[in-house]
């Protein structure tokens, strides 16, 4: 924000995102350089619902690269695949590693993925397809072991 109250798009470095307060509640800015998006919380958690959550911006890339990946995939092999629908849930419970022990619980996170595929698809090629989409970019990096590191950088 600029000392007016109005948005200034910071400078995107290729391979970057930029995430700012739209200074609306909770709403954010995405920027890439490319694109600009609108992220929120629902009204129930306190935004406004102009955008997609957080966890939904999660569900929308697995969602994105399973599609795309199996897209590449079926049209390098030839194969009669129409269209891919890709539907996408986020769960979080609480769960026991082991039952009658003193062990805290944990917080399992749960995405259940749902993908249709249309087109003229025998058995071993949906069987392949199922191989393939669990083997997706971000459905490796969300099952893997991440590291993220977090820093604060001065104001300016």
């Amino acid at each position: 924000m600029s000392a007016a109250g109005k948005f200034v798009e910071p400078d995107v470095k290729p391979g970057t995102v930029v995430v700012a307060e739209t200074g609306d509640g909770l709403a954010q800015y995405l920027l890439d350089g490319r694109h600009h998006l609108i992220a929120d919380e629902p009204k129930d958690k306190g935004g406004s619902d102009s955008g997609p959550g957080p966890y939904e911006l999660i569900l929308m890339a697995l969602g994105a690269c399973t599609a795309v990946t199996l897209r590449l995939y079926a049209d390098r092999k030839q194969w009669a695949l129409e269209r891919v629908v890709v539907r996408l849930s986020h769960s979080r419970d609480y769960v026991k590693d082991a039952a009658g022990t003193d062990t805290k619980p944990v917080l399992l996170d749960r995405i259940a993925c749902d993908i249709e595929l249309i087109g003229a698809l025998d058995r071993d090629q949906h069987d392949r397809l199922l191989v393939v989409a669990n083997n997706c970019p971000v459905h490796r990096s969300l099952t893997s072991r991440m590291d993220i590191t977090t820093r604060l950088t001065p104001a300016g």
